[in-house]
């Protein structure tokens, strides 16, 4: 019977004897062998829609979910104004980093949704319906970029996302140099009205990107881990819409 020892296996060039006979192996010889793998390791499948919509599905589920039992328990801001700070904390972790990871990205949405959940029923105690109408809006939005970028109505080129992410980062420095100055552009006034329908259409301009990266994903045959990149780039997306849209439909709201 033949030997399935990797050392005993190799054959001489002649005679059928083992390569090494006559001759010991070294120690280093051995290593290589027993070192080198006996099978090539299964290449991983390729990122489809299907697994991105899986993947959207599980983490706006969470996100959703959380906010509907912070929203029940009426949780208040002792603990939502944490979660918030960890659910941003792990955003940026998996921005910056690419990361795949699915504890991270549903930590997340876990973690914003809390915040969310408090934000929303605090702005429905003081305009009634307001959630449902921006939650309508919200969905408007993705359903219209979709349709755009489906139709081919637009496409996002590389000078657009350049533009894009600019102008995000543009638009978090006002906000921050606001939140200390006080410039009123999350004001109830004209410059705020302005200033929110840019941050809205900045939201529609993500989704674009967003659409875009998984086709092109889908495209080059990225590993499917990556879905869960995508979906957290939807979700991210998505919370920037609804927070604005919120936001603005407050203005023209009246407190009952």
């Amino acid at each position: 019977m033949e030997s399935r020892n990797p050392i005993f296996s190799q054959r001489g060039a002649a005679g059928g004897q083992p390569a090494w006979a006559g001759s010991a192996p070294s120690v280093q010889q051995l290593n290589d062998m027993y070192a080198a793998p006996s099978y090539a390791p299964p290449a991983e499948r390729a990122m489809t829609i299907d697994d991105v919509v899986v993947r959207g599905f599980m983490t706006l589920g969470t996100l959703v979910l959380s906010a509907a039992v912070a929203w029940q328990l009426n949780l208040g801001w002792t603990l939502a104004a944490p979660a918030m700070i960890v659910g941003l904390i792990l955003g940026l972790i998996v921005s910056f980093r690419q990361s795949t990871n699915p504890a991270l990205i549903l930590g997340y949405s876990l973690s914003y949704g809390v915040a969310i959940g408090v934000l929303s029923h605090t702005y429905n105690e003081v305009f009634h319906g307001i959630v449902l109408q921006a939650v309508l809006g919200t969905m408007l939005a993705f359903g219209g970029m979709l349709a755009v970028y489906t139709l081919k109505i637009f496409r996002p080129t590389p000078k657009f996302a350049k533009f894009v992410g600019g102008a995000a980062l543009a638009a978090v420095g006002l906000m921050l140099v606001n939140w200390i100055a006080g410039f009123g552009l999350r004001a109830d006034n004209p410059i705020g009205w302005i200033f929110s329908i840019a941050m809205i259409l900045l939201g529609c301009f993500f989704l674009l990107l967003d659409f875009d990266e998984i086709e092109s994903g889908v495209r080059a045959g990225v590993p499917a881990r990556y879905s869960w990149l995508m979906a957290f780039g939807l979700t991210l997306s998505l919370v920037w819409l609804y927070l604005e849209i919120l936001r603005f439909i407050s203005y023209f709201t009246d407190n009952d």
